[in-house]
């Protein structure tokens, strides 16, 4: 049985890009994705934090905490950061708001693991997904330093700690398409989450 671990949903982010609120947005007329995220993590984790910059948003359907960044507009790092000290666990699942297609098989595969680590990052060839990542709250004080220092990027804390990567083929058999690590920034790839889930439908 894997031992407990708290689940953080990084919301803070400006949606710059995109022009409009990303944890808001309905990818199928239901459920907004900063739901839809908080009900797949509440499968998976007994304890769901929301870190946000001073943002609310209505119910989610489940219960959360909300983590409100110690100092907001500081980018991802402070995101994690803020979220990692509400935590009440030794260790936190941690992904973005903007992730639809969130497997549960490959997060409970994830959990499952020995935690011989700081950081547990899947990584698809050259590229380091961070915010699909398990972090320990041993990772607080080099979060610290780093943003004292002006840092403000997640990929920032991964030369400061115990990384341990996971390989494609470690993850492929839950997810071959790679489809946990789609972010929707954008509006041209919110059009193509919508033609995923639109095409999945008419499969199912």
């Amino acid at each position: 049985m894997p031992r407990p671990i708290s689940a953080i949903l990084l919301a803070g982010g400006k949606s710059s890009r995109m022009g409009r609120e990303k944890a808001r947005l309905k990818l199928d007329g239901g459920l907004t994705m900063l739901e839809s995220i908080a009900r797949k993590l509440s499968a998976v984790s007994d304890e769901v934090i929301v870190a946000t910059d001073g943002r609310r948003y209505d119910d989610l359907g489940v219960g959360v905490k909300w983590a409100v960044d110690v100092r907001p507009g500081a980018g991802s790092l402070m995101g994690l950061y803020s979220g990692l000290r509400e935590a009440r666990h030794d260790y936190a699942l941690v992904v973005a708001c903007d992730m639809p297609f969130l497997n549960l098989d490959l997060l409970r595969y994830m959990i499952a693991l020995p935690r011989d680590y700081e950081i547990l990052a899947p990584r698809v060839g050259d590229k380091i997904e961070p915010l699909h990542a398990i972090y320990s709250r041993g990772c607080l004080p080099a979060i610290a330093r780093l943003l004292e220092a002006g840092h403000l990027k997640i990929i920032d804390l991964f030369g400061e700690v115990l990384v341990r990567y996971l390989p494609e083929e470690a993850f492929e058999k839950y997810d071959p398409e790679h489809r946990s690590f789609f972010n929707i920034n954008s509006p041209g790839e919110l059009a193509q989450a919508r033609a995923i889930i639109k095409k999945r439908q008419g499969e199912g």
